[in-house]
């Protein structure tokens, strides 16, 4: 038997509480910074790379990306407001290891310039705040641990 992964699985009463609905609101808002400054990230990057500096492929590559998972993330953040767990289960987790992730890698020496890092550190701060909003109580009551 299949499901459709967007089905409510949770009580929409529980989605519809004030604290849950601030926590809904506080996830867009954060995933449309985020994708405001990746997209500020890739003209930064193409401003650079016309004016004749060095941009490495990791760099192209990250900047075109990165802006893309804002879609992901916007996405899944509609269906955790619709009240899909396996959404909300996966905007969980995506948003505690993606930070980590981004950062971690721009660690590696020579990867990429330290102005790029940088820019990338800021452009994940957003994701830092849906991580903690997934995690806060509002949407731990709206989706309970299922047994």
């Amino acid at each position: 038997m299949e499901t459709n992964a967007n089905t409510t699985t949770t009580d929409p009463a529980l989605l519809n509480t004030p604290a849950a609905r601030a926590a809904f609101s506080a996830t867009q808002l954060s995933v449309q910074i985020y994708g405001a400054l990746t997209a500020a990230a890739l003209l930064a990057v193409i401003a650079v790379a016309s004016t004749g500096h060095l941009v490495n492929p990791f760099m192209w590559v990250r900047a075109i990306l990165l802006p893309l998972i804002a879609v992901l993330l916007h996405r899944l953040g509609v269906c955790v407001s619709q009240g899909s767990r396996r959404a909300f289960e996966r905007l969980r987790g995506i948003s505690a290891v993606f930070p980590i992730a981004i950062v971690g890698v721009d660690l590696i020496p020579g990867v990429c310039p330290w102005w790029y890092a940088a820019m990338q550190t800021l452009c994940v701060l957003p994701v830092v705040r849906i991580a903690l909003t997934m995690r806060g109580t509002a949407l731990r009551a709206a989706f309970p641990k299922m047994r």
